[in-house]
């Protein structure tokens, strides 16, 4: 008798405030119950009828009949609705939003309102390496989403070698290594690389390998903007191969970022690719790929038709370069294949200006061509003496496209940048493209390429999935509704169909709208340094 009173008592003081008294029932305090939803779990598994209580931003049940087990401060009925984890967008550009002193900006309502809850920044190989700096800064200023980190090739080479067209000496590369170790110690997950653009397309494969090495050692990844997605240097084959072998020899997972076959040389080759990439998982290799559901991709007039040889020195040295005259014959020529390879100068859409530039917007680059009585290849010379252009580039197949998306090992990603409706609707459309369009793709599977697959390709632990213990990033949205309303001409419209999400606990959407919340916080891999 005595020892049941003593361990009746120690479970009263362990729950402590975690339960009230309402009549006879004690039942557990809770922040949030979201009830009657169809919940899917981010494993994959079918939806099932439960129901979610949350408390200090971590789920703490799943499971029926919630109501009769917890007294919240707010119930969400969820009937007609889907319940789901927030999304995770593996491959972002939005750093410079979320460092913003800006609060509307570091809202990241683009993310937001496609259910994401955690972006991954740092892509293309554009991390800072200085890691500790970012997640101070977020946690002083606050994120409207969780932000996840990579340590980009590009800031770790260009800080030793600056933009120069070499290798680097062995103490050279020490250094490199140092910063990358830095930035495995203060939390990135792992390495990024962007061998498509200067100066790290100056690097070799084992360059790129020695660096990878040291992100492996801490159990990160490699995610990858491969070096050619078309024919500009080594071809798509090429470069994917270059990739998977520096995730071998690195003994490394090995993350392909926007997978696709870009301009009409390489349509059709995904079937190639998909062949290379599944032989290397049969061989044992982690091999994984992300993908925006968009036939344009976002670039530069610079990136899309200027030899990399060229742009050594950045835009000043390439102007420099156009002064001469034979220099300047031989990058005209060379800019003439480039945009052969982008299916010609109607398939290139100005999205944006950049560093002085007056060109204008919403028209092609045909169109300035034909407005300016000059060639394509004259046009976008003018627009790079003066500074440089966002283009949509129209360059994909729908082929393509549904090829990689039908693969178990792609999940969801954005590339989201400024000027391209990507960043504010691929979620979207990646689920009325794939889950309500002829593809024919559950709601099981597109929620967990979205969710717990992205979570488990990163390596977070506590995201990407509904049950106890989690981080309380929950989406709640309505499956009629949900759709892309950013296009082409407006890429900046918020998506539609989000009518509740949970960013640890806290609602930054709630009814459809804003709350003005900044409850994210920084996603730091841990590691022991």
């Amino acid at each position: 008798m005595i020892a049941r009173l003593i361990i009746a008592t120690i479970a009263a003081s362990l729950l402590g405030s975690c339960t009230v008294t309402v009549g006879e029932d004690a039942r557990q305090s809770a922040d949030i119950l979201i009830t009657g939803g169809q919940l899917f779990d981010g494993t994959g598994s079918p939806a099932r009828s439960d129901d979610v209580a949350i408390r200090d931003g971590q789920i703490v049940y799943v499971g029926a009949d919630a109501d009769a087990r917890f007294q919240a401060s707010q119930t969400i009925d969820a009937t007609g609705l889907i319940v789901a984890p927030g999304f995770i967008d593996p491959h972002t550009h939005a750093g410079s939003d979320l460092a913003s002193g800006d609060a509307a900006r570091r809202a990241n309502h683009a993310f937001a309102f496609q259910g994401v809850t955690t972006v991954v920044v740092g892509n293309d190989g554009g991390g800072s390496p200085d890691i500790a700096a970012l997640a101070d800064a977020a946690r002083e200023n606050g994120l409207g989403t969780n932000a996840a980190y990579l340590v980009g090739f590009g800031p770790v080479r260009e800080a030793v070698l600056g933009s120069a067209n070499r290798a680097p000496e062995p103490d050279e590369l020490d250094r490199m290594q140092d910063l990358t170790r830095q930035a495995m110690c203060e939390g990135a997950w792992g390495l990024s690389s962007g061998l498509y653009y200067v100066p790290q397309n100056y690097a070799s494969t084992e360059e790129v390998v020695a660096i990878a090495r040291i992100a492996a050692e801490y159990g990160g990844y490699y995610d990858t903007h491969l070096r050619d997605e078309s024919t500009y240097n080594v071809g798509v084959e090429g470069a994917l191969s270059e990739a998977i072998a520096i995730g071998r020899e690195a003994e490394l997972p090995v993350h392909v970022a926007h997978v696709k076959a870009l301009g009409p040389a390489v349509w059709g080759h995904s079937s190639q690719m998909i062949a290379m990439i599944e032989e290397a998982q049969a061989r044992g290799q982690i091999v994984t790929a992300d993908q925006y559901p968009w036939e344009a991709s976002g670039t530069r007039i610079s990136n899309a038709l200027v030899p990399r040889w060229a742009l050594e020195g950045g835009l000043e040295g390439l102007r420099g370069r156009l002064r001469d005259e034979e220099l300047a014959s031989t990058i005209r020529a060379e800019m003439t294949e480039g945009l052969a390879r982008r299916g010609g100068a109607d398939k290139l859409l100005v999205t944006g200006r950049l560093g002085g530039s007056q060109v204008e917007v919403g028209v092609t680059l045909m169109d300035l061509a034909q407005a300016a009585e000059t060639s394509p290849i004259e046009a976008a010379v003018a627009i790079l003496l003066e500074g440089d252009a966002r283009v949509a580039s129209f360059n994909m197949n729908p082929t393509d496209i549904a090829a990689f998306a039908s693969r178990e090992w792609v999940v969801t990603g954005s590339d989201g940048s400024t000027g391209h409706p990507r960043r504010y609707a691929s979620f979207p459309k990646a689920y009325v493209d794939l889950v309500q369009g002829d593809a024919g793709m559950s709601m099981a599977r597109f929620i967990r390429r979205s969710s717990g697959q992205t979570a488990d390709i990163i390596g977070l632990q506590d995201r990407g999935y509904l049950r106890e213990g989690m981080a309380a990033d929950v989406l709640v949205f309505d499956a009629d509704a949900f759709a892309p309303r950013a296009t082409y001409q407006a890429p900046r419209e918020l998506s539609a169909g989000v009518v509740h999400l949970f960013v640890n606990g806290r609602a930054v959407i709630s009814g459809g709208e804003a709350t003005g919340g900044l409850p994210g916080q920084p996603l730091l891999k841990p590691v022991s340094c």
